[in-house]
């Protein structure tokens, strides 16, 4: 009787929205309509302008996407913007984010919509603290070095 009622049951996924807004809607959204949602620091950036090297990030995304098979992921675009802000047109885009060293591959998903891309590639490797390592104890000054 119990897994009768499990195998009734079907798993419902939740619909992405952004501030109550479809995915399908956002990506028909015009650029003044979607500033009118962001937060307060994104609406600053784009009513001040998108500048030359933003935009010819957005142009080769789409340019990426388009180029790409059906169904397979798009190229790779790599970037040093980390300040610049995720909009609808870049989901579904692979951005290679610069984090001082390397380029760390995002995949841009709906919910990452009004973030910085720099937020999806960590500068810095987090501490492991209590792990022992050279000039930890006393006792580490006799482990030869390699």
């Amino acid at each position: 009787m119990f897994a009768d009622s499990t195998a009734h049951k079907r798993r419902t996924f939740r619909k992405f929205s952004y501030r109550g807004v479809d995915l399908e809607q956002l990506l028909d959204v015009s650029s003044e309509q979607f500033m009118e949602m962001v937060s307060c620091r994104a609406r600053r950036k784009f009513k001040r302008g998108l500048k030359r090297k933003p935009m010819g990030l957005i142009k080769k995304l789409r340019v990426a996407k388009q180029t790409a098979p059906e169904g397979e992921k798009p190229e790779v675009v790599k970037t040093h913007l980390r300040n610049m802000i995720i909009v609808p047109e870049m989901i579904g885009s692979i951005v290679g984010v610069y984090n001082g060293k390397t380029f760390n591959q995002v995949e841009i998903k709906p919910e990452m919509i009004g973030h910085y891309l720099g937020e999806f590639s960590m500068t810095y490797k987090p501490v492991r603290h209590g792990r022992p390592g050279m000039g930890a104890t006393h006792s580490s000054r006799f482990i030869p070095l390699k």
